[in-house]
């Protein structure tokens, strides 16, 4: 899966930018059809420790799946998102695979009325 990663007012080292796509590339697993996702790291300047937030889009067939989450570190942050996603990923394939089931039981049942 292609993933294009955006570090936003600061530059992203190497070692973490290996770690976010190891950790997007384990969502396949789940789901082998995604396209492509775009990751944005973001530092906010508040007093807050908290002040890192990654936000993940993954493109599927059928919409686009996205999480955002602020922590202390990039990689908690990154973590956090990449649960999110899986729960995202097995709603969008329980839904289309509902859909897909819907689809199937229309069409042999006009099938059937044809005869």
């Amino acid at each position: 899966m292609k993933i294009t990663v955006q570090s936003i007012h600061f530059s992203a080292d190497k070692k973490l930018l290996d770690f976010i796509q190891r950790k997007v590339d384990k969502l396949d697993q789940f789901f082998d059809q995604i396209i492509s996702g775009e990751v944005y790291l973001k530092l906010e300047n508040v007093d807050d420790e908290a002040n890192k937030i990654s936000e993940i889009k993954l493109m599927v067939p059928g919409g686009t799946l996205f999480a955002k989450e602020q922590c202390k570190t990039f990689e908690e942050a990154t973590d956090l998102s990449i649960e999110s996603l899986k729960k995202q990923i097995t709603k969008h394939k329980d839904k289309t695979r509902t859909k897909l089931s819907e689809h199937k039981a229309i069409l042999t049942a006009n099938e059937v009325s044809d005869y």
